[in-house]
């Protein structure tokens, strides 16, 4: 790293806490070296009470941009200068592009994310109907870029908790936004009837509980007698990486089973599009930090 730290090289980072577990920097450092790019990139454990202090000190220092992870995405969002339309509509951002003058336009990748990384395995969301299982962060994010990218129809689907609000918001803002999509609507994930109706209807079931992530990795988000062979299964759980609800779907002869670490690499390298205006090489980036 030091031998190509110059005094020219710009400064990119994540904030956020905690972030020593992140593998942004990795991913981002060894995309800057492998394509020329005088940068570094650097994790820094930010409170939310702090959120400020760090935007503050990244337009004095000049830094060329920085990712967001909890718990400081929602306050990012309303510090920032501007917002990508997906941004505005998730209420959130972790990606922020800070200009020469310091103007900051914050961003949301997980939608490009994730359907970056259907697309990789064959599935395409134009036109299509999906069945969305959650309410949470990335369900919104997933929600919001599907219906940018032209879906034809979301059925939300949420346990009538606390959260169940947020999906109903949700809805509001991409009717709002979104006024030629086909449909959109929330239910509740206990009526079993309904959910195996639509799915049964739809083109794409996602996931985005914590179904089948630690310490729940033996719970289905759904009974295993609703998927079908014309339904593309994905997943945003992405540890482990084939979860009880994808090795279903692919037992049941689902026309693709995604896991969700693609989404994870793809946010990234959007992240990093966003940053340089060049694409992560993110093939090898997958085999260096995402193969087992």
């Amino acid at each position: 790293m030091e031998e190509r730290i110059t005094g020219h090289t710009k400064l990119y980072a994540l904030i956020g806490s905690p972030v020593g577990h992140s593998g942004s920097p990795a991913m981002q450092n060894y995309s800057f070296q492998r394509l020329g790019i005088d940068a570094a990139y650097l994790a820094f454990d930010i409170p939310l009470d702090k959120t400020k202090d760090a935007l503050d000190s990244f337009r004095t220092l000049r830094a060329g941009g920085f990712n967001v992870t909890m718990p400081c995405k929602t306050a990012v969002a309303q510090l920032v200068d501007r917002l990508s339309p997906a941004a505005e509509l998730v209420g959130a951002c972790n990606t922020v592009v800070v200009e020469e003058d310091g103007t900051m336009t914050g961003h949301i990748t997980d939608g490009v994310g994730f359907v970056r990384n259907l697309k990789e395995h064959g599935v395409e969301i134009t036109g299509k109907k999906i069945v969305l299982l959650g309410t949470g962060g990335a369900a919104t994010a997933i929600a919001v870029q599907a219906a940018l990218d032209g879906v034809d129809q979301i059925a939300i689907f949420n346990q009538k908790d606390e959260f169940y609000a947020n999906g109903e918001k949700t809805v509001e803002k991409i009717r709002n936004a979104v006024p030629n999509i086909g449909e959109v609507y929330i239910e509740d994930l206990g009526n079993k009837e309904l959910l195996k109706k639509v799915i049964a209807e739809s083109d794409i079931l996602i996931n985005a509980t914590r179904a089948g992530m630690s310490p729940l990795d033996d719970v289905l988000p759904v009974p295993a007698g609703y998927l079908h062979k014309d339904l593309a299964v994905a997943d945003v759980v992405y540890n482990p990486r084939e979860t009880l609800l994808i090795k279903k779907a692919k037992e049941a002869g689902c026309r693709a089973a995604v896991g969700g670490i693609g989404m994870l690499l793809w946010q990234g390298a959007e992240a990093f599009r966003l940053f340089t205006g060049k694409e992560m090489p993110a093939y090898e980036v997958m085999e260096k930090f995402f193969n087992e």
